[in-house]
């Protein structure tokens, strides 16, 4: 029998009713999302789980959501896969902007250690608990995480380009 969603969807709430919600399928993923308190223990269970069985951490990533409200701006996103029924799962975690944290799941998943790790060096997400908290890519004295959507892309007052060549006209240019 092939592991169905709502089979997924029926067990996650069962054991953890509202702290997983917002069940839906994005770009063929099924995708829900985890209060970030309980990450840890939905990930034992979807991993230990005779019945789920997804042990295989494809990816972890973070997002910055700074549009959102202060309880949300951040996230950290868990791809796994089962290779048994070759089903793969999107889990969305969001963590408050002033402290964001979550636990690790390096004892869980090893492969986990380096992705906690880049996601820290360029989100500033710390992982609880994990070995070896400390950057990965960037150098140990710098102060910021450049993944974080806190600065301008481009100077405002650069004045060697004109965006109509770009493909970015002004809502109120006019050609003559």
């Amino acid at each position: 029998m092939a592991l169905e969603t709502t089979f997924i969807q029926g067990r996650l709430t069962e054991k953890f009713n509202t702290d997983v919600s917002e069940f839906r399928m994005e770009h063929d993923i099924f995708t829900f999302d985890v209060k970030s308190t309980v990450i840890k223990d939905v990930m034992t269970f979807l991993s230990k789980s005779d019945e789920m069985r997804f042990d295989f951490l494809t990816d972890l990533c973070g997002m910055h959501y700074p549009e959102n409200d202060i309880e949300s701006q951040y996230a950290v996103v868990y791809l796994l896969h089962n290779w048994r029924e070759n089903v793969r799962l999107r889990i969305k975690a969001y963590l408050n902007g002033n402290k964001p944290e979550v636990s690790t799941v390096t004892d869980i998943f090893k492969a986990a250690n380096w992705m906690e790790r880049e996601t820290y060096d360029f989100f500033g997400i710390n992982f609880i608990g994990h070995p070896n908290m400390k950057r990965i890519l960037n150098v140990d004295s710098m102060t910021s995480f450049p993944m974080r959507k806190e600065y301008p892309l481009e100077d405002a007052g650069r004045s060697d380009k004109d965006d109509r060549f770009f493909g970015r006209t002004p809502h109120n240019y006019q050609p003559k």
